[in-house]
Order: C-alpha cells, then sequence, then structure tokens
C-alpha cells in the first residue's frame, strides 16, 4: 500500500509539478491550497507525511507544523521554501520539523527526503510497540495496584527509578521482585540502555567471579579469550543481582569493592576497568538474619540497601488479584470470552498462594488450557486447600514400636521441598529453613 502524502502549498504551477513528480515516486497525494484548507485535509485523511510551504497566504507554513504536532507528535513534516533562512530553518526544526528544503530543489532531492522522513516515523513506531510488548513479556505493565500498601510502594520505586540510587528488593519468592527491578530499569534516566540480569544462586561458586567481573585469556583453564563479566555487559545500563543473598562472604567483599570504587578487575588481571552501571539487588532472605549469623557482610548490606523496598506476599493483598488475573489472561492471549466461575473467584480469593503472583500465573495458565465451554471451573484451577495450623505447627507420623529411621524422614522432607519448589535449591533451602549449602550437603550425602 502506497504512503499517503498530504502536499500544502498555495502556488498552484508548482503544486501540481510536485504532485506529479511524489505520485510518479510511487505515493498516494493529495494537496491543499491554504493552510486551513491544509489542517483540515490532516485531520480527514490523517497522511502519513506532510509537506508545506512556509509563505501560504493565511496563516504559515510554521503554524501548520506546529498545529500538526500538537495533534499528532508522530506525522513527519517537510517544510519547503524559496526565501529560506538559517533563522528559519533553526525555528522550523525547533518545532519538530523533519527536514528543510529550500527552492527549487530537484524531484529526486525531494523524493529521497519524503522516504527518510517515512522510513524515520516507521522506525519510531516500531520501537514503541517493541517496548508495549517487552512491558508485556516482562509483566511490568500489570504492576496495578488496589492494596495501599502496593501503591506506596509502586510510587517509592517510581521516585527512586530517576536517581542513580542502589535499590534493594526484598520479598517471598514469586513475588515479583525482577519486574519491579525492571520496572525502575525503565523508568529511569538509563531506560535506553541494557538491564543485565545475574541469578547469583544458579551461578557456581567458582564461576561467579568471571560471570560478574570478566576474565582475561588464560586466567584459567578454559579461558581462551578474554570474557566480559555482567558489570561490562550492563554498561550505561542496570545491572539485577538477584538472591544477593547467596554470595559467599570472599565474593561480597568483591562486590562491596566494586559497587565502592565503581571500577572491577577481571579475573588473572592486575588492571582495574570503570564501570558505569546501576545496581538493583534482591533477595527473598532476611539479610539481618544473615548478618547477625556471621553470613553477610553489615557494609555491604547498607551500600544496597540505599532505598529498601519490600514487596508484600500475594495473602497480604488479596484485592489485587482480579486484576493480576485479567492482566494474566491478556499476557497468555486467552480468548475474550473465557470467564471464571463464583466458585474458581471463590477459590482463588481463599487461597493462601505460598508461590505468590508466579503460582497465580501458573494456575491462570492452567485453567485456561483446562476449562471447558470458556469457563474456569475450581477443579481447573487445581489449588490444593491450605492447612489452617499455625507455620511451626506440624502434623508427625506416629513412632512405631520398631522404631522410624530420621534419615528417612529428613530425606522424604527434602524431596517434598524440591517438589514444591520446582527443583530450585534456594527456595527449597527457604522452605526447610536451612542454608542453601546446608541443603546441597544433605542431597550429596542422600544422593538425591
Amino acid at each position: 500500500m502506497a504512503e499517503r502524502l498530504l502536499l500544502i502549498d498555495d502556488d498552484d504551477s508548482l503544486r501540481r509539478v510536485t504532485e506529479y513528480n511524489l505520485s510518479s515516486a510511487g505515493f498516494e497525494v493529495r494537496t491543499a491550497a491554504s493552510g486551513q484548507e491544509g489542517l483540515l485535509q490532516f485531520r480527514e485523511h490523517c497522511p502519513d507525511l506532510v509537506i508545506t510551504d512556509v509563505k501560504l497566504g493565511d496563516i504559515s507554513g510554521l503554524e501548520v507544523l506546529a498545529q500538526i504536532k500538537k495533534e499528532s507528535a508522530d506525522t513527519p513534516v517537510i517544510v519547503i521554501t524559496a526565501f529560506g533562512t538559517i533563522e528559519m530553518a533553526v525555528e522550523a526544526m525547533s518545532r519538530g520539523a523533519f527536514n528543510f528544503v529550500t527552492k527549487p530543489f530537484d524531484r529526486e532531492t525531494l523524493r529521497l527526503t519524503c522516504q527518510k522522513a517515512l522510513e524515520m516515523a516507521s522506525l519510531k513506531f516500531r520501537n514503541r510497540l517493541l517496548a508495549e510488548e517487552v512491558n508485556r513479556l516482562t509483566g511490568t505493565e500489570g504492576m496495578v495496584t488496589a492494596n495501599s500498601v502496593m501503591a506506596d510502594l509502586l510510587e517509592t520505586a517510581l521516585k527512586v527509578a530517576g536517581s542513580e540510587a542502589t535499590v534493594l528488593i526484598t520479598g517471598e519468592s514469586g513475588t515479583g521482585k525482577e519486574v519491579l527491578a525492571r520496572l525502575i530499569h525503565q523508568h529511569s534516566g538509563r531506560s535506553n540502555g541494557p538491564m543485565v540480569a545475574v541469578n547469583c544462586a544458579a551461578i557456581p561458586e567458582n564461576l561467579i567471579e568471571s560471570e560478574l567481573f570478566g576474565h582475561v585469556k588464560g586466567a584459567f583453564t578454559g579461558a581462551i579469550s578474554n570474557r566480559k563479566g555482567r558489570f561490562q555487559t550492563a554498561a550505561r545500563g542496570t545491572l539485577f543481582l538477584d538472591e544477593i543473598g547467596e554470595l559467599k562472604m570472599e565474593m561480597q567483599v568483591k562486590l562491596l569493592r566494586a559497587i565502592q570504587e565503581r571500577a572491577v578487575e577481571p579475573v588473572g588481571s592486575d588492571q582495574t576497568e570503570k564501570i558505569d552501571v546501576r545496581i538493583v539487588a534482591a533477595t527473598n532472605q532476611d539479610l539481618r538474619t544473615l548478618m547477625d549469623a556471621g553470613r553477610f557482610r553489615e557494609d555491604l548490606y547498607y551500600r544496597l540497601g540505599v532505598v529498601p523496598l519490600h514487596i508484600p506476599a500475594l495473602r497480604e493483598r488479596k484485592e489485587d488479584i482480579k486484576a493480576l488475573t485479567q492482566h494474566f489472561l491478556k499476557k497468555l492471549n486467552a480468548p475474550a470470552d473465557v470467564s471464571f466461575s463464583p466458585e474458581a473467584l471463590f477459590a482463588m480469593q481463599n487461597y493462601d498462594w505460598p508461590g505468590n503472583i508466579r503460582e497465580l500465573q501458573n494456575a491462570v495458565e492452567r485453567g485456561v488450557i483446562l476449562c471447558k465451554d470458556a469457563v474456569v471451573t475450581g477443579g481447573d484451577l487445581n489449588l490444593t486447600p491450605q492447612s489452617k495450623s499455625g507455620p511451626d505447627e506440624l502434623s508427625l507420623p506416629d513412632i512405631p514400636d520398631s522404631g522410624i529411621s530420621l534419615e528417612a524422614v529428613e530425606k522424604a522432607l527434602i524431596v517434598k521441598a524440591l517438589n514444591k519448589s520446582g527443583g530450585n535449591r534456594s527456595e527449597a533451602a527457604r522452605l526447610l529453613r536451612i542454608p542453601r549449602h546446608v541443603l546441597i550437603y544433605r542431597l550429596e550425602k542422600f544422593g538425591i
């Protein structure tokens, strides 16, 4: 389909020649002989590009430009004139003109200028669609709330986004810590740079330093070339350090030094490299408890937590379940007629959501897949009723006269915790209330 152009010029002869040349180049051209007529044509036909002369008889082309930009900022406008001056060109560009062309001009110059203007407008449009798609996929557009505590949290997050302050996000697993980190990045002055996410618990202890700071060729077996670390690849952007509580003390010291000195030293190198990165960290652990146990440095805690943000669990803001459910339906591209039965809505409101928003998303997706006649029932959601006993009240088996193997009970609990966490060792350790390294020791001990 040909691009639609609007040509505004009060010179009848030049207007007809220019219209012919642009039509011959493949454009669909409409014309207007005055500024007011041009604005009426613009509002009626919504062209992809406007070309306007400066002197139009009724109102100036610069006024037409200003009005078009006011009504449709994304529509490119090319200004042409036979009386061009540097001052006029500067004014036209300051009002948003794509280009300023002086008469006489040849047909090829105008065609190329139009093509570049349309390509630029198309690129801006695609970038906006891409940004909207990123928001949809990352879920940041779903961070709306009816909960006052969560509303205050989002307000604080948006305030701090414009600063360079380090942020520490805490909350249970599945509450959306990375989503909040992405929201902060997207509203920061670094939004044009990358956001690089690192799960500190997922990287082997002997590789974490190289992963964060990079290494030089020959630094260790397998280092066949220089490699940038996450600090370097996040340059002019945001580095998100998830599960920061899993870092060993030795690595915490090096991380603290990097943050304080704004420089890193790649493994195997004796040279430091300056870094330009904003740090956002997150954890589902209580770092103060880890500090008391001597497993997390106090100075690093205060360096990371310049602005602490705690995300409440979903069970503490159940008024958000309805809005989040609709968001996930949209994210999953579910059919428009899908609805939830009263039974399903009741089950969702009366469930404690130990997996928080991640578990809610999984339940919604499961319901959409399994439902019949576009109605999700409680059975489709498959939400296991929660025990009403307190968190430390356990239902233990009776000990038979023949005795019972404590190791067998411990092994069974570990397997259950791994199944519940989907194989996530850090989450399984949290469920069992033991340090991650203790869990790993027991996994090796029991051959799990």
